[in-house]
């Protein structure tokens, strides 16, 4: 994909209770935040939550760009779409590398044989919608299906699109902390 042209976004349908208490549609569009990787991976931001419990009327702000990280006490309702791992050349890869380093500083990890090694400091619940993809761990590693479900907890892994198809994923990001008692 060319950088002039827009990835197929999600559609977005959002719904409120209007003026005379019934439910109604209030948004039917695109998702409004999203970002294209360098690998193509296309990741969207479907909902953002800054802290929880969440009034219903509240609309988040998305002005700006794609932030990774939900707020403490929030939560980030996202959805990726990852290309096939063979679309990939040399050179988009180095990119990568690069791109996960700007990310993620000293959490990326250069010095792995992985692409795309990382780990954030959040608890992730993902789910594939369509299509597999490897979930890489330091040790081992595992295919996940359409229906299957990861919950990722602050470790450093990378996704692996070995598949000859495109794989969606839909996760919920909640920010996590580390040592202490659990």
């Amino acid at each position: 994909m060319s950088p002039e042209e827009r990835p197929k976004l999600a559609r977005r349908v959002i719904t409120e209770v209007s003026p005379s208490g019934r439910s109604a549609f209030v948004q039917d569009d695109d998702v409004s935040r999203w970002v294209l990787r360098p690998t193509g991976a296309l990741i969207m931001d479907v909902w953002r939550v800054d802290a929880i419990p969440s009034h219903v009327n509240t609309w988040p702000d998305e002005s700006g760009d794609l932030v990774l990280l939900p707020e403490p006490g929030g939560i980030v309702v996202r959805l990726a779409v990852f290309p096939p791992d063979s679309a990939l050349d040399e050179a988009t890869s180095a990119d990568y590398q690069a791109s996960m380093a700007a990310i993620y500083g000293d959490q990326g990890d250069s010095r792995s044989e992985v692409p795309g090694m990382h780990v954030t400091e959040t608890i992730d619940v993902v789910t594939v919608v369509d299509g597999e993809i490897w979930a890489v761990m330091e040790d081992g590693e595992t295919c996940l299906r359409a229906g299957d479900t990861l919950v990722q907890r602050g470790t450093r892994h990378a996704w692996q699109n070995r598949s000859d198809q495109p794989c969606t994923l839909s996760t919920v990001m909640l920010l996590a902390t580390r040592g202490g008692s659990s």
